[in-house]
């Protein structure tokens, strides 16, 4: 499956507009992580944990998109947008949303 952030695919014509298709991921952020987290913040460098929870989240998220499309005949989905946010009374969980256009190009 062809995926872009843009709005049209250079080389290709866009034969058919399906619609919107997106997927989600919600993942918390555990005691553990949050300690390592903040120790990296007193010392400088990056949280390997959070990184690796939001590259999974995102992969969750882009796979759900993905299927979505699939499921609806597409082969490729253009002005794909990815949007992170924290959610919960403390920010102690992240979301991870894509969107974007299912598509049918030739």
């Amino acid at each position: 499956m062809l995926i872009t952030t843009t709005n049209n695919i250079e080389g290709k014509t866009i034969t058919k507009y399906i619609g919107l298709v997106n997927g989600e991921a919600i993942i918390g952020a555990n005691l553990v992580k949050d300690f390592f987290a903040g120790i990296s913040d007193i010392v400088g460098g990056r949280s390997g944990a959070y990184e690796q929870g939001l590259r999974e989240a995102k992969s969750i998220a882009l796979k759900e998109m993905i299927d979505q499309a699939q499921r609806l005949g597409a082969n490729a989905i253009i002005g794909v947008d990815l949007d992170f946010q924290t959610i919960g009374g403390n920010g102690s969980m992240l979301m991870v949303s894509a969107n974007g256009t299912a598509i049918v190009c030739e």
